[in-house]
């Protein structure tokens, strides 16, 4: 992989920004939170989630990667080795989390683990993207591990294989597919986060925004481009009508992760906000503040994106839902009115009847 943009003893050629101390919160979006605090709600999840926590095998899901899989080190995969472990200095992550490239023609990279997380890598994605392109998955996977996401994302691919053990017991799969829908959609949040957090590692965006790119049209770069494939997102998010509104519904809730144009252009957005500009200046919130962080602002925040988001939306649905609310809040005002024009007015003091109020 390594193609000169390396210097001879490892090092990165280009100088990057470093973040000491950041929080996650620094780079989490909203929606991540918000799903998250919803699927920590979930009735029986904490439940599950305390059982499965000693279930879980993961000693042996680490023995599975050593014994069939190539441990990326100063000697195997190299180039990915220095990646790794600048990704870490840039995020300020202490300790290198074990990184693995296992034979797998499908493009796909995971950070799983309870306690210790492990980065995955499959040959399909090594071989798909180039350098910058693979720092940003590096930076991604990182920043799951930063963030905690593994713990969740390992209960996930234990509950999605458990729901096929248990299909044929009567409700039995029921409550566990509950679970894996209300931890998908958290997933998918998360990976918006992740996304973030390759871009602030990578600090190339077309970069980022390529390596997304390939994975949904492969390694023909020349002929695509990363404005036309942005504008394919502004379509999708915008065209169509109801019916189209709750296909991608239906289309989106059995995957793990959102479809590539949409995160294409969240991130897209994300780089051009002021937010961005101030955490690369240095402003962003630290680690050493997190447990002193409230967690009603946080709310606040995740609800505030969210209305943002509905208001901003082209989505037929989200226009109509918006409609609605808006419809639903003029009538209420007018009937306010209304009912406070028909209310009796309490006479003041002073007030005295005039010539022709007569007592009957």
């Amino acid at each position: 992989m390594n193609d000169g943009r390396y210097a001879e003893e490892g090092a990165p050629a280009r100088v990057r920004r470093t973040f000491p101390g950041i929080s996650p919160r620094a780079y989490e979006h909203p929606s991540d939170r918000s799903a998250l605090v919803a699927l920590r709600r979930l009735t029986g999840f904490d439940t599950v989630f305390k059982a499965l926590s000693g279930m879980l095998p993961e000693r042996s899901l680490r023995l599975l990667y050593l014994s069939d899989s190539v441990r990326v080190d100063e000697e195997q995969f190299p180039s990915l080795h220095v990646m790794a472990v600048d990704a870490c200095r840039i995020l300020d992550v202490e300790r290198l989390p074990p990184l693995f490239v296992t034979q797998d023609p499908r493009p796909q990279a995971m950070c799983v683990g309870m306690d210790e997380p492990v980065i995955v890598l499959t040959t399909g994605l090594v071989e798909l993207l180039d350098e910058e392109e693979m720092r940003a998955v590096i930076g991604h996977e990182v920043g799951h591990a930063l963030s905690g996401h593994s713990v969740y994302r390992t209960i996930l691919l234990f509950l999605t294989t458990m729901a096929l053990k248990v299909a044929w017991i009567p409700l039995g799969g029921v409550a566990i597919d509950a679970l894996v829908a209300a931890l998908r959609e958290w997933f998918r949040k998360s990976e918006l986060s992740a996304d973030r957090a390759g871009l602030l590692v990578g600090q190339d965006l077309d970069a980022s925004l390529r390596g997304l790119m390939k994975l949904a049209g492969g390694k023909h770069l020349s002929e695509m481009n990363t404005a036309a494939f942005l504008r394919q997102a502004e379509e999708y998010e915008a065209g169509g009508d109801l019916r189209d509104s709750v296909l991608k519904i239906l289309n989106v809730l059995p995957r793990s992760h959102p479809f590539t144009t949409v995160r294409a252009a969240e991130l897209h957005r994300w780089a051009t906000t002021r937010d961005y500009q101030r955490l690369m200046d240095g402003h962003y919130p630290h680690r050493e503040e997190d447990a002193s962080a409230k967690i009603g602002e946080s709310f606040r925040q995740s609800a505030s994106a969210y209305a943002h988001d509905v208001r901003t939306s082209k989505d037929p649905l989200m226009r109509l839902v918006t409609d609605l609310a808006g419809e639903a809040n003029s009538l209420t005002s007018k009937a306010r009115s209304r009912l406070s024009g028909l209310s009796p007015r309490r006479p003041d003091k002073d007030d005295k009847p005039g010539p022709d109020e007569s007592a009957h």
